[in-house]
């Protein structure tokens, strides 16, 4: 054996040109480890990967009334004194702040007992005026009596005057009828007298009849006048009598409008006056700011003792203690239609190390699981929706150290392609596809 390897190598020393076209060793290998890795990166292509769409955004609270809420005064004020620290754990109606007036209208100590003062006057007043309405409603019953009482008494006086002018006027027509008789028998006595058939004195007598019926029927007359006046005077004073009642009754109803007017007036202003002493009240138990629900007080916004506020003004940020962690991430307009609530999505928060592989879910280390529970309808940044991501009950929990505003990363998990065909899709800026893509009116469909 040593002899032929002997040979052998005597043979290629003698002979260089068979050394000079013989393949090098090195070429060998490197041929074979170039095959190896293209037969290896041939094989990744079709290896499955799962699709997913990205996101970024950051930790916040899924229901909006246990989000992070500024402490506002309703009213403005001055800083008085401090209760709580930041960092404090509050309870629900625990003083954080007292504050003290600004405003010179409130600065009496004293003002809710003058409000009660004002009141109680007011009240004393409508007391009067109800009693002047009770007055004024007795006058008027009693000069609507005195009315029908006097209108009737005139009423009985014109008839009365009435009937005397009837019985006025038949004395008139009677006399009248023996002032004509007596005329008439005057003239008979002239003609039988100067006939010489009747003496001298029965022409006087009736003469003298003939006057004395004249006389009668001018003094009836004047008392047919005078009762046709006195029946005019009757009639004249029963309108006056009810005109004087009726502006007196007009007057009285003025004076109780007037009355009631009035009483109105002091009603409204006792009401308004038991407004501003309710508001009072209400003003001085807001000097006390206290905490809307449980949570941390996380930062104060005014510091210091005797600064001013103004209304409104948020003086302290709290942070509730039990609200619902989610993630908010944005995503591309071109892949929100490939999302729906329900779908895996998983996260990667800022301070906890992960290595994240996102098309083999599998072999990541450090990231967390959630599923989506909100997709905005409208866009929040330009060309971005946002998404919010609770955490998967079916996943590892959410680290307890996670605070509010902390950076997060997130793959929305869609379904299992081939490398090859996820790397074709990345270089057309092709979307990611589903096996079951939401339809507008909520049906499924195969993509």
């Amino acid at each position: 054996m040593e002899q032929n390897n002997e040979v052998e190598k005597y043979k290629r020393y003698q002979f260089s040109s068979i050394e000079q076209v013989s393949t090098p060793k090195t070429l060998v290998y490197g041929a074979r480890v170039s095959i190896g890795i293209a037969l290896f990166f041939l094989g990744i292509l079709f290896v499955p990967w799962q699709q997913n769409i990205k996101g970024f955004g950051s930790l916040t609270i899924l229901s909006p009334q246990d989000r992070p809420q500024d402490l506002q005064s309703p009213i403005p004020g001055r800083i008085e004194k401090w209760f709580v620290p930041e960092g404090s754990l509050v309870k629900k109606g625990d003083t954080i702040v007292f504050i003290s007036e600004v405003k010179d209208e409130y600065f009496d100590p004293k003002i809710t007992f003058r409000l009660d003062e004002q009141i109680v006057a007011k009240r004393n007043g409508l007391q009067a005026i109800d009693n002047k309405i009770n007055a004024l409603n007795s006058q008027i019953s009693a000069l609507n009596d005195g009315l029908k009482l006097t209108v009737a008494k005139t009423k009985n006086k014109v008839k009365q005057v009435s009937f005397k002018l009837k019985s006025d006027s038949i004395e008139y027509v009677a006399a009248q009828t023996d002032n004509k008789i007596a005329k008439e028998q005057v003239l008979r006595q002239e003609k039988l007298y100067e006939q010489g058939l009747k003496s001298l004195t029965e022409l006087e007598s009736r003469r003298l009849k003939f006057q004395e019926s004249t006389a009668k029927l001018i003094s009836t007359e004047n008392k047919l006048l005078t009762a046709r006046n006195e029946l005019i005077n009757a009639r004249i004073e029963l309108g006056s009598v009810e005109a004087e009642y009726r502006d007196k009754i007009a007057k009285s109803e003025s004076d109780k409008s007037s009355s009631f007017a009035y009483k109105y007036e002091i009603e409204t202003e006792i009401s308004k006056l038991q407004n501003k002493l309710s508001s009072v009240e209400t003003r001085q138990d807001l000097y006390c700011v206290k905490a809307p629900q449980t949570g941390y007080l996380i930062k104060a916004h005014k510091q210091g003792i005797g600064e001013n506020i103004k209304e409104g003004e948020a003086i302290a940020t709290i942070l509730p203690q039990n609200g619902e962690k989610a993630v908010e991430l944005y995503v591309k307009a071109m892949d929100l239609p490939l999302l729906k609530p329900g779908i895996k999505v998983r996260l990667e928060f800022d301070g906890f190390p992960a290595l994240q592989f996102s098309g083999w879910n599998g072999i990541s280390v450090g990231t967390f699981g959630g599923k989506i529970a909100v997709i905005d309808n409208v866009q929040t940044e330009p060309s971005k929706y946002r998404i919010l991501v609770i955490p998967d009950p079916d996943d590892q929990a959410w680290p307890e150290q996670l605070r509010v505003g902390s950076g997060s990363y997130g793959w929305a998990m869609l379904n299992d392609v081939p490398v090859w065909r996820e790397l074709w899709r990345q270089l057309n800026g092709f979307p990611p596809d589903l096996p079951n893509v939401p339809s507008a009116g909520g049906s499924k469909k195969k993509s």
